[in-house]
């Protein structure tokens, strides 16, 4: 057996309950023998070890029966099954020719297998192949990391639109993250304020103080969806709030619903260290008070005009519109000394779009539609904690629904 394998690469795979030594143990065996490890891989699922290495024995070699005899006997002694074949040399070296991508995908409830065999079948129609999947949630399967490689002539707008299909179909989040360097170095958020920080959009709220609910909320559907200029529709909205009483807007304030998962989100962040701004089209009086209830580090919006303790129906200053949110993501990531590919920028509007362009990462949550096509991923079906899993950190167990 010694002078058959010579000059053979193996593929050895180990398989049975989990415990910590296995690799070291069966790693010296090999190491005794001054055998060469081309390529290894592990997993455990549900405590169940996939261990797989590849060894390569020299034209001279004559201990490599007796290398596999002491590994089966070791591998019997810890209740493991372990078996080898001879394998093509250049097998361990056969890669994709694209980049590395992670597809995480999570659910507000759990990953169904209806749910992994579309997403598995869009994968290989796109010529793309899955190397690992992991199970990222603490508990339940409820979510999970797919590290693929992609061939240089993907079609990434179609891809897109297919993962957004099934997406939607299962109401399950799917992001595709190219896997560089940069993936799990975040150190910035950015998030838009209303209906992305907050349930709700702070000038129909106003406006309905003032009696013009409905005419002001169809004007901000139609700049939220991109279909008026949002400098004009700003001025007009705020134009009908003339004579609004100032102290009127701490009822409003006092009444906003967090949208579910930002405190935990922004909590966990912070200790990890992260910047955490926000920049709205909304008002400054709400997000000064949000950034100070929150603990962010900075905040900007736009500025009422007020007179005699009224709203004088004109907003003072630079409006925060699309183009200005991108300009200050970039000042304030220049300010902090952090790279725009270490930025991540959570919106849901049309106007925030150049800003989730700028960042490293931008992220369309609960968005209308034109803005999940255009952003670089969306999050549609969970709280503001899964975001975490698109970082690479291991989100809380949360049953909060959107």
């Amino acid at each position: 057996m010694n002078q058959i394998l010579n000059g053979k690469t193996i593929l050895v795979t180990v398989s049975g309950p989990d415990g910590p030594g296995i690799t070291a143990r069966l790693m010296k065996i090999i190491a005794s023998y001054n055998v060469d490890v081309l390529d290894m891989g592990q997993a455990v699922t549900h405590g169940l070890l996939s261990l797989s290495f590849v060894l390569g024995f020299g034209s001279t070699s004559n201990d490599g029966g007796n290398v596999l005899k002491d590994l089966l006997f070791d591998a019997n002694g810890m209740g493991l099954a372990l078996s080898y074949k001879v394998v093509e040399e250049k097998i361990h070296t056969l890669e994709m020719e694209g980049d590395k991508f992670i597809v995480t995908c999570v659910s507000p409830l759990k990953i169904t297998a209806n749910f992994v065999a579309d997403l598995a079948q869009i994968l290989a129609n796109y010529k793309i192949n899955i190397e690992r999947i992991d199970k990222v949630s603490p508990k339940e399967f409820s979510s999970m990391e797919i590290s693929t490689s992609i061939p240089k002539s993907l079609d990434s707008k179609a891809l897109k639109s297919e993962l957004m299909k099934v997406s939607t179909t299962h109401k399950i989040d799917v992001a595709f993250l190219k896997d560089n360097v940069f993936r799990r170095n975040k150190r910035m958020i950015v998030f838009d304020m209303d209906s992305t920080l907050i349930q709700a959009e702070v000038i129909d709220e106003l406006a309905e103080l003032c009696g013009v609910g409905k005419e002001v909320k169809e004007i901000t559907e139609r700049a939220m969806n991109g279909e008026m200029d949002f400098d004009e529709s700003l001025k007009l909205r705020v134009s009908k709030l003339k004579g609004l009483k100032v102290d009127r807007m701490q009822e409003v304030l006092e009444n906003l619903p967090l949208t579910p998962g930002v405190e935990e989100f922004i909590k966990t962040i912070k200790i990890l260290g992260y910047k955490v701004a926000l920049i709205s089209g909304g008002f400054t009086f709400f997000a000064d008070a949000l950034k100070k209830r929150l603990g962010l580090d900075y905040s900007f919006a736009n500025e009422l005009e007020v007179k005699d303790g009224e709203l004088t129906g004109r907003v003072t200053g630079t409006i925060v519109n699309a183009n200005q949110k991108a300009i200050l993501v970039k000042l304030i990531a220049q300010q902090e000394n952090i790279s725009l590919e270490q930025v991540v920028a959570i919106g849901d509007g049309a106007n925030d779009l150049p800003m989730l362009a700028a960042a490293g990462l931008g992220i369309a949550f609960h968005a209308k539609d034109v803005v999940r096509k255009e952003a670089q991923q969306h999050l549609s079906h969970g709280p503001m904690t899964s975001i975490l899993y698109f970082l690479g950190i291991p989100g809380p167990n949360s049953n909060e629904k959107f």
